[in-house]
């Protein structure tokens, strides 16, 4: 059985701080003790950076980062199958 993989990618310059995506989906996401902007938690965090945020989640995850990615008010959470 393959495992998929999901690649967060949070823009962490567009986030305007709201907590939707932590307030949805707080197994995946949180807010930064480092600028107060939008994270992957640490557990899943392969990059962070005061621009970005990348982390690497199992499928069981996928629905929740995925609900809080639509639920961003500035669209700037993509979540991506990782391909290989």
């Amino acid at each position: 059985m393959v495992m998929v993989k999901y690649r967060v990618i949070v823009d962490r310059v567009a986030c305007v701080s709201c907590g939707a995506a932590p307030a949805i989906c707080p197994k995946v996401f949180e807010m930064g003790s480092d600028n107060q902007k939008n994270k992957v938690v640490d557990e899943y965090s392969v990059e962070l950076s005061e621009a970005t945020s990348v982390g690497i989640i199992p499928e069981e995850l996928y629905e929740c980062a995925k609900a809080a990615a639509e639920a961003c008010p500035v669209g700037a959470i993509r979540v991506e199958e990782v391909k290989g």
